[in-house]
């Protein structure tokens, strides 16, 4: 099961700065400790208060409601365990939620509902041994086992490696499971600070991942392993917002072509080329 920024997981995003092609000198790019720290990251509130179905909720941002992804896996496999992780939960409310309806309607189900947030100001306990809400940085965390459902909503923007996480996201999905995340890859940017979005959607592509422009949104079944083939650089949490309207993080990258290009560079005292 891979970690974000895995080095010895099939190539991605790799964590780790080269610096063959320097970033833009005039940005202050924060690795992960300083990123943790950001007053933006920290108290970002774009996921504090969804809850499962409704107007402001997980069905209507992800296109599917949780609680039928997961039932229609347990009418699928009655005696199989079905696992739903939810990244950059907020405050569970969504969660939570499925917990009381699943205690309701099928008590014994052999359901278990994972919560990952860096904040963990999550709105109430865990009612039952099924939930689990888990204050923890997403990218430096990895479930036990693959999962039915795995959602992120709005919690890339905030991440710093999102590549790595996207493709750690993918990897934990079941091989009829189905990943859902809210994704923006204008915030994915080359090292010169100017927006990577092309290649990043190519690469989801060519991985069999679907990318809905509309909804910003990511979808796949399955496993999935994205080669995004780049380098992380840093983040720039200073951008100011994205398509939220909310203050989001950047994440600055170098590709494969561009470390070859500066390697060559530094031979014959040339310019890579942009």
């Amino acid at each position: 099961m891979r970690r974000p920024g895995d080095k010895n997981a099939a190539p991605s995003a790799v964590t780790g700065h080269n610096g063959s092609v320097p970033a833009d000198s005039t940005l202050r790019l924060l690795d992960v400790e300083a990123l943790e720290r950001s007053s933006v990251v920290a108290n970002n509130a774009m996921n504090r208060d969804r809850g499962l179905s409704g107007v402001n909720s997980y069905a209507r941002d992800l296109g599917r409601d949780p609680y039928e992804v997961l039932t229609e896996a347990l009418r699928a496999r009655p005696d199989a365990p079905v696992t739903w992780i939810d990244v950059c939960c907020g405050s569970g409310r969504a969660l939570l939620e499925a917990e009381r309806r699943f205690a309701h309607e099928l008590p014994d189900a052999p359901v278990t509902l994972i919560g990952i947030d860096l904040v963990g100001h999550f709105r109430s306990p865990p009612r039952t041994p099924r939930l689990r809400l888990l204050t923890a940085n997403a990218e430096r965390w990895t479930p036990d086992r693959p999962a039915d459902l795995v959602t992120c909503v709005h919690g890339l923007h905030y991440i710093g490696d999102k590549l790595a996480l996207v493709a750690a996201m993918a990897d934990w999905t079941a091989p009829t499971g189905t990943l859902l995340a809210q994704f923006d890859p204008h915030a994915v940017r080359h090292a010169d600070g100017t927006s990577a979005a092309r290649r990043v959607l190519a690469d989801l592509r060519a991985a069999g991942l679907d990318y809905d422009r509309r909804a910003h949104r990511i979808s796949g079944r399955g496993p999935r392993a994205p080669r995004f083939r780049a380098a992380y650089l840093g983040a720039d949490d200073t951008a100011g917002p994205g398509y939220t309207g909310q203050p989001a993080v950047v994440s600055h990258y170098v590709w494969e072509s561009a470390r070859a290009a500066g390697v060559s560079s530094a031979r014959t005292g040339e310019s890579p080329e942009r």
